[in-house]
């Protein structure tokens, strides 16, 4: 028993912190997202698609979480007008297009992608196919419209899968 509280301990230690939050590895998705300041803008939107209650589900999910900066870049107006309760489907096809129906940790992604030759092409809860590619240990993901997304936090576990911070908002090509 003491190997095994020792195991979760140390997990739990070398969990990154997230938007200046620690990210707790017995805490769902969605707990863990809310107290992340750097995604104040994803929450919202999970909260507006109706999503909360998948994303704090079983999984497990591979979550590629955008920044606020990332929501930030989309043309003005984007996100108020996907807020809105009419654009619901619209916003809920996006943000599932950042989901990725398994547990995949980076070192699985590079594995993926080295098996395939140089990139890995994966299928998300939204119907979308994303690119994902390792260059020298950094992950991209490429959405079905050409925008890249660095990961720049990864492996953050959570009890229903883990999240990889990224700095751009994948969309599918329907929704562009």
């Amino acid at each position: 028993m003491l190997t095994i509280a020792s195991v979760g301990g140390a997990m739990a230690q070398d969990n990154p912190m997230v938007g200046g939050a620690a990210m707790l590895v017995d805490k769902n998705i969605v707990e863990n997202a809310a107290n992340s300041a750097d995604h104040t803008t994803l929450v919202a939107a999970v909260k507006a698609a109706g999503l909360v209650e998948t994303l704090s589900g079983p999984g497990p999910f591979t979550v590629l979480a955008p920044v606020n900066a990332a929501f930030d870049a989309l043309p003005a107006g984007t996100v108020d007008n996907l807020l809105k309760p009419e654009n619901k489907d619209t916003l809920s096809t996006i943000l599932a297009c950042h989901v990725i129906p398994a547990k995949a940790l980076s070192s699985d992604i590079a594995s993926m992608v080295k098996a395939d030759g140089s990139e890995h092409v994966v299928d998300t809860v939204g119907g979308c196919k994303l690119t994902l590619k390792d260059v020298d240990g950094k992950i991209t993901v490429t959405d079905e419209n050409g925008t890249v997304a660095n990961v720049t936090i990864a492996d953050v576990l959570q009890s229903n899968g883990v999240i990889h911070v990224i700095d751009a908002v994948l969309t599918p090509k329907s929704a562009m």
